[in-house]
C-alpha cells in the first residue's frame, strides 16, 4: 500500500484517517481544509482563471493531452487505488480511470471544435454571431462512488473551455482526490505554461461544500450526490445567479417484454442491479417483467444471485464488493423492512463475511418481488435492492416506470420495434438516458450524461456539455456607414 500511495505522489500526512471499505484498515491520513484555507485556495483560481482563458483553446488541450497520457501510464495504480478506496471490484476501478482516459480524448478534440453560429442580421452591412467565453473557475463536489471518473468529466470540459477548477471530493475518498491532482501536476509541469493553482483540491465536510456554493467568485457549481444535497446546494447556488450542474438520484427501471432475449436480459439485470454493490446513480432499482415470461425469468435470474461472488473486491472473481459503510447497511436494512411492511417478498439482503471482515460491511444483493410499486419502491436507496413486478399491459408498465421522483436512466428489453420506438418516444421513458437491449448503467462518455426531475437537469461528459461551462455572447459588428436600427425603429433625425 505505502508503494502504491507513493507512485502516485500522495502525501498522507494528517490527523484524519482514511479507510477501506474492504475491511476497515487505515490507507493514510489527510487533513482537511479551514475556511482559510478554503478562501486562499478560491481567490488563487481567480487569478489562475485570468492566465488560463487568454491560453488558445487548441493550447489547453495539449494540458489535458498530457494528463490522459498520466492517467495511462499510472491507470493501474490509480484503478486498484480507486478500489482499496471505493470498495468496488478492481475491473471497476480500472474501468473508471479508463473512463477518464477517455474524456480527456474527447476534451483534446473539443478544444478545436468550440464553435458557436453565424446569424443573418436584419440590418444591412451587420454580422451577427454568437460566441462562447470562459465562464471562470469551476467548483466539482463529487461522490464517493465514482471517485475520479466524475471529476474528470467535468475538469476536461472546463480547462478545455478556460476555466479553472476547484474540486471538493467525497470525505470518504479523499486519497484517489489528491492521487488524481499529482498526476495533473506532473502534466502541468510537462506542459510548461499552466497557470499556478489551475487545479486544486479541497478536503472538509459538508461546510466546505457551502463555502464554494456560496462563493460569487465561482460561476459554476457542478454536484453529484443525493437528492436531499441538491435541493440545498442549488438555492444556494441560484441566490447569487450562479448557475449549478447537478447530478443527484437516480431509481431507475427497466421492462423485460414477452418478446424480450431473456439470457441478454438477465446479464444486463446483473450487472446493472449488483454492479459497485448497487451505488451507482444508474444502478439498476425496478424491474417490470411481463407476466408471460415472470415465471421463467424469475428462477433463473434468483439462481445466478445465489452463486453471486461476494468478497475483496482486489479479487479477480468477485463480483460483489463492500458496502461503502456502515450507514449504507442501515439504509438497506430498513429498506428492506419497509419492502415487507408493503407486502414484498424478500430473497437475499443479509450482511455476510462477518467473520472474515468484521469492520466492513458486505451484503448478498437482495431481490423483492413487490406486489406493486408501493412508497419504499418509489424511494432510492443506494444498495443492491432489485425490486421487482410483473405487468400485463405496455401502457401501464411505462406509466410505473415514470410514476417516480427520479428521471437519471431508463431501459426497455423487447424485440418488439413498436415497443421499442414507443419507449424513446417524446411520450415514452421520462429518464435523460433510454436504452432498448442494453441495461441502464454504463453509459459512454461521447453522450451527455444526466437526467430530469429529482436527478437534476444537468449534464455532463459529451456531446454539447461542454457548453455549461462557459458563457454565451451575442455580437453584432457594423461594417456599414449607416446605423439602420433593429425592428426599423426610426429615432430622430
Amino acid at each position: 500500500m505505502t508503494d502504491l500511495i507513493s507512485t502516485l505522489g500522495v502525501n498522507t500526512s494528517g490527523p484524519i484517517p482514511a479507510r477501506s471499505p474492504i475491511d476497515g484498515a487505515e490507507l493514510g491520513r489527510v487533513a482537511y481544509d479551514d475556511a482559510a484555507s478554503v478562501e486562499k485556495k478560491i481567490a488563487a483560481s481567480v487569478e489562475a482563471f485570468k492566465a488560463w482563458r487568454d491560453v488558445p483553446a487548441p493550447k489547453r488541450g495539449e494540458l489535458v493531452r498530457l494528463f490522459g497520457e498520466e492517467l495511462r501510464a499510472n491507470k493501474d495504480a490509480l484503478g486498484k487505488l480507486v478500489t482499496l478506496e471505493a470498495g468496488k471490484i478492481l475491473q471497476e476501478g480500472l474501468g473508471e480511470v479508463q473512463e477518464m482516459i477517455d474524456i480527456c480524448d474527447f476534451a483534446v478534440g473539443l478544444s478545436r471544435q468550440l464553435y458557436g453560429l453565424t446569424i443573418a442580421s436584419e440590418r444591412p452591412g451587420h454580422r451577427m454571431m454568437e460566441t462562447w467565453h470562459p465562464a471562470g473557475p469551476v467548483a466539482v463536489i463529487s461522490a464517493f462512488n465514482f471517485p475520479v471518473a466524475v471529476w474528470a468529466w467535468n475538469a476536461a470540459l472546463a480547462l478545455v473551455c478556460g476555466d479553472s477548477v476547484i474540486w471538493k471530493p467525497s470525505e470518504k475518498t479523499p486519497l484517489t482526490a489528491l492521487a488524481t491532482q499529482a498526476l495533473f501536476e506532473r502534466a502541468a509541469k510537462k506542459f510548461g505554461a499552466a497557470p499556478a493553482n489551475l487545479s486544486q483540491v479541497v478536503l472538509g465536510l459538508r461546510d466546505v461544500g457551502e463555502m464554494l456554493a456560496k462563493d460569487g467568485r465561482i460561476p459554476v457549481v457542478s454536484a453529484t450526490g443525493s437528492t436531499r444535497m441538491g435541493r440545498e446546494l442549488a438555492p444556494v447556488v441560484a441566490a447569487r445567479f450562479g448557475r449549478s450542474i447537478l447530478e443527484l438520484g437516480g431509481n431507475n427501471a427497466m421492462i423485460v417484454a414477452p418478446s424480450a432475449k431473456l439470457d441478454l436480459a438477465q446479464r444486463a439485470i446483473l450487472f446493472a442491479a449488483v454492479g459497485t454493490a448497487g451505488q451507482r446513480c444508474t444502478s439498476l432499482r425496478r424491474l417490470f417483467v411481463h407476466e408471460s415470461i415472470y415465471d421463467k425469468l424469475m428462477p433463473a435470474l434468483k439462481k445466478t444471485y445465489a452463486s453471486l461472488p461476494i468478497g475483496n473486491p482486489l479479487d479477480a472473481k468477485t463480483l460483489v464488493g463492500p458496502l461503502i459503510d456502515r450507514s449504507a447497511f442501515e439504509a438497506m436494512q430498513r429498506a428492506l423492512a419497509a419492502a415487507k411492511d408493503e407486502g414484498g417478498s424478500v430473497t437475499g439482503g443479509q450482511r455476510v463475511r462477518t467473520d472474515e471482515n468484521p469492520g466492513a460491511f458486505y451484503v448478498h444483493p437482495a431481490i423483492v418481488e413487490m406486489p406493486e410499486q408501493t412508497p419504499v419502491v418509489c424511494h432510492e436507496t443506494f444498495a443492491p435492492i432489485l425490486y421487482v413486478m410483473r405487468y400485463r399491459d405496455f401502457a401501464d408498465a411505462l406509466a410505473k416506470h415514470n410514476a417516480v421522483p427520479q428521471g437519471l436512466s431508463s431501459c426497455i428489453f423487447t424485440t418488439d420495434l413498436q415497443e421499442a420506438e414507443r419507449f424513446i418516444a417524446a411520450s415514452g421513458s421520462d429518464c435523460g438516458i433510454a436504452n432498448v437491449n442494453i441495461g441502464p448503467s454504463g453509459a459512454e462518455i461521447g453522450g451527455a450524461f444526466g437526467g430530469e426531475k429529482e436527478t437534476g437537469g444537468g449534464r455532463e461528459s459529451g456531446s454539447d456539455s461542454w457548453k455549461a461551462y462557459m458563457r454565451r455572447q451575442t455580437a453584432t459588428i457594423n461594417y456599414s456607414d449607416a446605423l439602420p436600427l433593429a425592428q426599423g425603429i426610426e429615432f430622430g433625425a
